[in-house]
């Protein structure tokens, strides 16, 4: 009997022994689950995961989450953050190089933590070691962030999240949100410069040869603060000296545009002027739109005129011949123009803008 006993327990010891290490095998669902949010700013990704435990009736701020750095009586570090979630680091990636609250950070992916203070303040931190478990092996050293941000009262928040609440076209606010306190901290992004360096790969493969690629990056870098002389290179090789060029009222209104910021704007216009014939009647009423906005009135009527003797009887030269003489303050001049414009005008919506701005004429109002 003693014998069947004790091959019965090495059984049930050898059992529980295989139960315990094939537990480790199975999924099954975690207490805090995992969730990713992410952000486009440009053309650029900020992609956060994490996990998210729930408040659950506790103490948070000093009780569950101590505040500074602590000894967690595991692992490695004496002198360890916030996780800033629960499980496994939270982390965030940067597809292209940041700046994270004014620090430079290069694109990857880096472990979040945040030494939480009492009052208003905290520390963000960002760590190069990105697979650990928690904090517990957190080394200062291996920061590239670590920076004061004040947090703000929110409305109780169940379950921790992270989420981007402020977005421009050059930045972005993420901000840790739990209990009723927000962390959030700005991650601005070089948009431009990451553009125009994609733009100058491009066009070392399949899409540099085509004229649009050429037109498309002179136009971004002219109208996002690029380097004109380079955008002035890139049109130029749009227009002329390339198998793949042709010169077009769009690409010469491109370089006019250019040469205006460059401050050559006689020149600018005289380029347009001897090159008014390659566009068409639309290109060319919109060019005297282009200059009304720019205060440039006599130059504008210049235009429309030219429109109406290239194109004659059509609506929309007498569209732009009524914006020209409107601009210049003849209002009964403009009127008869749009009253013909009235009665070519190709469809229904077109009928309709031309009759609202018959009706401001008649209130003596600039239709521009």
């Amino acid at each position: 009997m003693s014998k069947l006993y004790t091959h019965l327990t090495i059984v049930v010891v050898l059992l529980l022994f295989t139960l315990f290490h094939s537990h480790a095998q199975i999924n099954t669902p975690r207490g805090s689950q995992m969730a990713t949010v992410n952000q486009t700013v440009g053309t650029s990704t900020i992609e956060i995961t994490y996990s998210r435990p729930s408040v659950n009736g506790r103490e948070i701020w000093g009780s569950l989450v101590p505040y500074g750095l602590n000894n967690l009586g595991f692992g490695t570090s004496t002198a360890a953050p916030w996780r800033a979630g629960a499980n496994e680091n939270t982390i965030i990636t940067f597809s292209d190089d940041v700046q994270v609250e004014g620090k430079p950070v290069e694109a990857g992916t880096y472990a979040l933590f945040l030494n939480v203070q009492e009052g208003e303040k905290a520390n963000l931190i960002l760590n190069k070691k990105n697979t650990a478990w928690g904090s517990f092996f957190y080394e200062a050293k291996d920061d590239v962030v670590n920076v004061e941000i004040t947090t703000k009262t929110i409305p109780h928040t169940e379950m921790l999240t992270f989420g981007f609440p402020e977005v421009t076209a050059t930045s972005a606010t993420a901000a840790l949100m739990w209990e009723k306190r927000s962390f959030p901290f700005t991650i601005e992004v070089p948009v431009t410069d990451i553009v125009l360096r994609d733009i100058r790969n491009s066009m070392e493969n399949q899409s540099g040869f085509n004229r649009q690629t050429w037109e498309q990056a002179a136009a971004y870098a002219a109208n996002n603060g690029g380097d004109l002389n380079e955008a002035l290179g890139w049109i130029d090789a749009a227009i002329a000296g390339q198998f793949f060029s042709q010169k077009t009222f769009a690409n010469v209104q491109i370089k006019a545009g250019i040469l205006n910021q460059m401050g050559r704007q006689q020149e600018a216009l005289a380029l347009v002027e001897e090159n008014m014939d390659l566009g068409t009647i639309l290109e060319i009423h919109q060019y005297g739109r282009q200059l009304i906005a720019i205060g440039m009135k006599d130059q504008a009527m210049e235009v429309f005129q030219f429109n109406a003797d290239k194109n004659k009887d059509t609506w929309p030269v007498h569209y732009g011949m009524a914006r020209g003489l409107s601009a210049k303050g003849d209002y009964k001049n403009a009127l008869k123009h749009l009253e013909k414009a009235l009665v070519n005008a190709p469809n229904e919506a077109s009928k309709g803008r031309v009759a609202a701005n018959i009706d401001k004429l008649k209130n003596g109002e600039d239709i521009n």
